[in-house]
């Protein structure tokens, strides 16, 4: 059984999570710079058995796509076309960023240390992840 990646996709910042081997638990990965991600994850992918890719998708309180679609949909494209290999599913982000911060706060994390957006991008890819592995564990 592979890894889980999740990718919290923004136009400056790309927030990455990953499983354990047994796809349990969800862990921060890392936040790299949105012109270099191809390069890290063909790196990744070197080094870990993954299984698939979960992106979070940006929609809006009505369900309809919002306006960040513009950018989200040609990255999942390009990953497609780079790595055919990993089936990839779209998960509803709505509310990761608050979410995120909750969780900063909830835990302690000084708020200097919440300000940094990159802290904020591999949180927001940790809930992805998690709430992508509850509900395939609801079903």
């Amino acid at each position: 059984m592979g890894r889980i990646l999740a990718i919290d996709y923004g136009r400056k910042r790309v927030g990455l999570a990953v499983t354990d081997p047994t796809q349990v638990i969800a862990n921060g990965l890392d936040t790299v710079r949105t012109h270099d991600i191809i390069p890290y994850l063909r790196s990744f992918f070197k080094d870990e058995e993954v299984e698939k890719i979960v992106i979070g998708y940006p929609v809006q309180m009505n369900n309809k796509p919002s306006e960040s679609i513009r950018y989200i949909d040609p990255f999942i494209k390009r990953l497609h076309k780079e790595f055919p290999e990993y089936p990839i599913e779209k998960v509803d982000e709505r509310f990761t960023s608050n979410l995120a911060l909750q969780a900063m706060i909830d835990g302690g994390v000084k708020k200097k240390d919440r300000r940094n957006k990159a802290l904020v991008d591999k949180v927001s890819a940790v809930i992805i992840l998690q709430s992508y592995l509850e509900k395939a564990s609801n079903t």
